[in-house]
């Protein structure tokens, strides 16, 4: 454990840093208009950093130790082929409804 004084030190310096980071778009940029470039390759940051978050999620879950599940495979490819029809609350609802009836049907539940 660290002590009081570097925790509080560390917690303070941390939101300077996001501060910093959060003013540096919105404060200095927030009543400009982005050049075209710019906005363009923005447009992609949201498709590349779902991926990122989600992935790691379906090949090495917390749930199983780190191992691959086919149960999460499966649903996987469930929410995505029903996201794929354009509906987000289509894509969880059968995600999540495929992963339970998975691991039901194969006692994991």
């Amino acid at each position: 454990m660290i002590s009081d004084a570097a925790f509080w030190t560390l917690t303070v310096c941390l939101g300077i840093g996001t501060f910093l980071i959060r003013f540096s778009f919105l404060g200095i940029l927030g009543g400009r208009a982005l050049p075209g470039w710019l906005v363009i390759h923005l447009k992609y940051v949201g498709a590349a950093v779902f991926p990122a978050l989600v992935v790691p999620l379906i090949l090495w879950p917390d749930a199983t130790g780190g191992d691959t599940d086919p149960a999460r495979l499966i649903a996987a490819v469930a929410a995505l082929l029903a996201g794929l029809r354009g509906s987000v609350a289509g894509a969880i609802l059968a995600g999540m409804g495929t992963l339970y009836l998975v691991q039901f049907l194969t006692g994991q539940l």
